[in-house]
C-alpha cells in the first residue's frame, strides 16, 4: 500500500543525477519532495519530479555550483539563486536568515534566479530547529485568474509561517494565495476526476469543474473563489507575496514569469525566507503560542466527528499514518508516470509498484 520515504529519496536522487544533477543538489530537492508527500502535500512531492528532471535536462536550469550572496546589512541579504535548483537556494538563504536572526534578531532574505522549490513550509519549519519563527514565500508561473479577470497574471504565490509552542509542538501555516495548489488538479485530471467548484475557471473566467478546462486555456482562482466570496483577498494576498519576491528581489514578477512548465527560458522566480528570534521580544513566547493553540484545539466543534484544528495539525495527521504505513501511500498511476519518466533517462532501479492504491 505505501513507498518507504528512504525508496522514493534514493529514486528522486537517481533520476535527478541521471540528467547530470550534483549529488547534494539532487539530495536537497529530493528531501524536500518527500517531505512534501510525508506532510500530505502529495501535488508537491513525488508529482513534481518529472519538472525537476525536465529542468536540467533541458539545460534550463543550473545543475552545478553555488548561490552567490550579492548584498548584505546585519538583518538583510540578497542572493542571487545562479539559475540553481530552488531547494539549493531555498536552503542556502534560509540558513542565512537564521545566522541573521542569531544575531541581529530578525534576518529577511530574497533571492532572484531561482526555480520552484517545493514546499514553502519546509524553510519556514527551519526556523523552528533553532525554537525561531520562519517565514517564506515564492512566486510563481502565472497561473492564477485575478478577481472580474480572465487571464492568468500572478502564481499561486504561497506563504508560510512556522512558530514554536513547547514540547515540541508548533503552528504551520502552508498554503497556496490560490483556492488551490494547481497539482491537486493536475492529480484529478491524472485520474480522471472532476475538481470541487472554487479551484478554477474556464478560458471565459467561469469557475469550472472540469480539471482539463482549467488546465487548457483557464486558469486557478484566489482563495475565497469568486468576488461575491472574498476572491479579492486572495488576489490581494498574492500581490502582496509578488512584492516580497519577485518586486524585492529583482527577479522576473507576475506575468513577465516564464509559463508553466515552458522551458523556453530561465524561471528566475523571486523568493523571500525569514528568520524571526522570539528571544529579542517578550518573554515566554512558546508558552503563550502553546495556550493559543490548546484555546483552538480545545474548542466543542460543530461536528462532533471533525475537532477543530490548528495549522500543521492536518500535516502531523498525515506523518502519523505514513509512519505507521511504514510509508507514504501513492496513487498507482502517479508511481507509473514517473517510473516511465526514469525509464527514459536510463534510470533502471525503480519504484516498486505493487500493492499500491489502484482506486
Amino acid at each position: 500500500m505505501s513507498v518507504t520515504m528512504k525508496h522514493v529519496q534514493s529514486f528522486i536522487e537517481r533520476c535527478m543525477m541521471a540528467v547530470g544533477t550534483q549529488l547534494h543538489h539532487a539530495r536537497s530537492l529530493a528531501e524536500v519532495l518527500v517531505e512534501g508527500d510525508h506532510r500530505g502535500h502529495f501535488s508537491h512531492g513525488l508529482n513534481r519530479m518529472d519538472m525537476y528532471v525536465k529542468d536540467i535536462k533541458s539545460g534550463i536550469c543550473a545543475k552545478d555550483g553555488d548561490p552567490v550572496l550579492e548584498k548584505e546589512s546585519a538583518a538583510t541579504a540578497l542572493v542571487d539563486g545562479r539559475n540553481l535548483l530552488g531547494p539549493v537556494v531555498g536552503n542556502f538563504c534560509m540558513n542565512l536568515a537564521m545566522k541573521k536572526a542569531k544575531e541581529a534578531g530578525i534576518g529577511w532574505v530574497v533571492a532572484h534566479g531561482s526555480n520552484h522549490y517545493g514546499i514553502a513550509g519546509y524553510y519556514a519549519m527551519q526556523a523552528l530547529k533553532e525554537n525561531m519563527i520562519g517565514m517564506s514565500f515564492t512566486n510563481t508561473s502565472p497561473l492564477v485568474v485575478p478577481t472580474r479577470g480572465k487571464e492568468c497574471t500572478l502564481g499561486t504565490n504561497p506563504i508560510s509561517v512556522a512558530a514554536p509552542a513547547n514540547d515540541g509542538d508548533s503552528f504551520v501555516l502552508d498554503m497556496a494565495t490560490s483556492a488551490v495548489a494547481l497539482g491537486k488538479v493536475e492529480l484529478h485530471d491524472r485520474r480522471g476526476d472532476p475538481i470541487p467548484e472554487g479551484w478554477g475557471c474556464d478560458a471565459q473566467g467561469k469557475l469550472t469543474s472540469d480539471p482539463k478546462k482549467v488546465l487548457n486555456g483557464g486558469g486557478l482562482v484566489p482563495i475565497g473563489g469568486s468576488e461575491a466570496t472574498g476572491g479579492y483577498k486572495g488576489y490581494g494576498l498574492g500581490m502582496m507575496v509578488e512584492v516580497f519576491c519577485g518586486i524585492l528581489a529583482g527577479a522576473k514578477y507576475s506575468e513577465h514569469v516564464r509559463t508553466w512548465k515552458v522551458t523556453d527560458r530561465v524561471a528566475d522566480l523571486g523568493q523571500c525566507f525569514v528568520a524571526i528570534n522570539p528571544e529579542n521580544f517578550a518573554p515566554g513566547f512558546s508558552d503563550r503560542m502553546s495556550d493559543l493553540l490548546s484555546i483552538q484545539r480545545g474548542l466543542d466543534p460543530a461536528d462532533p466527528h471533525t475537532p477543530v484544528l490548528a495549522a500543521g495539525d492536518p500535516e502531523r495527521t498525515n506523518m502519523k499514518k505514513c509512519d505507521e504505513m511504514g510509508g507514504i501511500p501513492y496513487h498507482i498511476n502517479v508511481v507509473n508516470h514517473m517510473n516511465e519518466c526514469a525509464k527514459t533517462i536510463g534510470v533502471s532501479k525503480l519504484l516498486p509498484c505493487d500493492n499500491l492504491i489502484s482506486n
